[in-house]
């Protein structure tokens, strides 16, 4: 075999085989879609954070307007007690308690569905956007293995394979934390709606039953 032939053979392997730059080409692209994942993972648990925080304040603010409102509502009607006499006052007390009562189960209740709502939207969201990314890593990934199982290198098909195993990972792993912190504070919201509520209805409860004592007490006087 001549000189020609070798060179021209070696020549012809140089062109059908991934070189030390390829390598590294495939290895940073990898990379950046790794780090793209966890990006687009991390941001979407910090807008559902701040959603459920905003959320929970709204819950409370508007928990602390409505015991206001039924603390003035109770001393007006303890105001007209005091001139038309417990006794017919008594119903009008009562409504007014039952009211305020319902509203507050109420506009907790509504803010509680709207957290959820939220939540549930948030997640949604991470869990399409993943899945694209995803299914974008698994084409890109399914070409290379094409191109490397043409090409015979072995190297690279171990570079592939362990970028691959990492995006799983780091993927599964940012689902499952989101999942939990999710689930985490939506449980939080509950029981600060739930504490919320029930001081709120015994704040009036006992306003109330004051209010009505010291009327009586002035009455009987």
């Amino acid at each position: 075999m001549s000189c020609v032939d070798l060179r021209a053979r070696h020549s012809t392997f140089s062109r059908h085989s991934l070189d030390a730059r390829q390598i590294v080409v495939v290895a940073a692209v990898a990379v950046v879609t790794v780090l793209v994942v966890v990006l687009v993972v991390e941001v979407a648990e910090v807008e559902a954070v701040a959603a459920v925080a905003a959320a929970v304040v709204a819950a409370t603010t508007v928990a602390a307007e409505a015991a206001v409102v039924a603390v003035a509502a109770v001393a007006g009607v303890t105001a007209v007690a005091a001139v038309k006499g417990v006794a017919a006052v008594e119903a009008e007390v009562a409504a007014v308690v039952v009211v305020v009562v319902v509203t507050v189960i109420l506009v907790a209740a509504v803010e509680v569905v709207v957290v959820v709502v939220v939540v549930v939207v948030v997640v949604v969201v991470v869990v399409v956007v993943v899945v694209v990314v995803v299914v974008v890593v698994v084409v890109v990934v399914v070409v290379v293995v094409v191109v490397v199982v043409v090409e015979v290198v072995v190297e690279v098909v171990v570079v592939v394979v362990v970028v691959v195993v990492v995006v799983v990972v780091v993927v599964v792993v940012e689902v499952v934390v989101v999942e939990v912190v999710v689930v985490a504070v939506v449980l939080v919201i509950l029981v600060v709606v739930v504490v919320v509520v029930g001081l709120v209805v015994v704040e009036v409860a006992v306003v109330v039953v004051a209010e009505l004592g010291v009327v009586k007490v002035a009455v009987a006087v």
